[in-house]
């Protein structure tokens, strides 16, 4: 009889956690333009510096539990972008980044390993397959994972909401990638550093 009576409660109670404890979706596609990727290759006679902005993507992330993080990153390919014009042509290239046939580049986050909570911040390895020029590639790399609750409002005035910041660093080959393997390594390295600080946000629905 007493079962019966609370019942009901218990599952209120169950469905109450099951919806506190869902994902949170957070959108990559910056209204500001802020987010970047930088990239670097340390050659013996040169090194070259250069950014791309073209970045958009979902990711789901749980507060409660953090290491359940997955979605998808996008770097628009033609927005990579070094200080020298000519150079950027060469990047953007058939040879190169072929950007008119490869548009994308992306990282799909798949799991984390490691996972480490204090605060607001999460630190893991995140494992994931990465594309460049069609060419698909798993790698694990640290990761902080910043959880900024009510904080979107500071950053997009007329938005309240949720921020998920990332910041990753992890290196490439570019003969991984097809990209001219083998060539011009003393003023290009074969190893590109790449380093990720974003900013998705999860406005709260009106």
């Amino acid at each position: 009889m007493i079962m019966k009576k609370f019942l009901p409660l218990i599952v209120s109670l169950l469905l109450a956690n099951a919806v506190l404890a869902a994902p949170i979706t957070f959108d990559f596609k910056d209204p500001k333009g802020v987010n970047n990727a930088v990239f670097k290759l340390d050659a013996i006679l040169e090194s070259i510096n250069g950014t791309a902005t073209g970045i958009s993507g979902l990711v789901q992330f749980d507060p409660e539990a953090p290491g359940a993080f997955t979605g998808k990153i996008i770097v628009a390919a033609n927005s990579l972008n070094v200080p020298n014009s000519m150079m950027k042509d060469h990047l953007l290239s058939e040879k190169w980044i072929d950007a008119a046939k490869y548009p994308e580049i992306s990282f799909v986050m798949e799991k984390l390993s490691n996972v480490k909570t204090s605060g607001n911040d999460t630190t893991a390895d995140v494992t994931g397959t990465i594309t460049i020029k069609g060419v698909k590639k798993t790698i694990t790399a640290p990761v902080k994972i910043s959880y900024l609750k009510d904080k979107l409002k500071a950053r997009l005035p007329q938005l309240d909401g949720d921020l998920l910041v990332i910041r990753a660093n992890f290196k490439v080959k570019r003969s991984d990638f097809n990209i001219n393997p083998g060539q011009f390594e003393e003023k290009v390295s074969d190893e590109i550093d790449i380093s990720l600080s974003i900013a998705g946000q999860a406005p709260k629905a009106k």
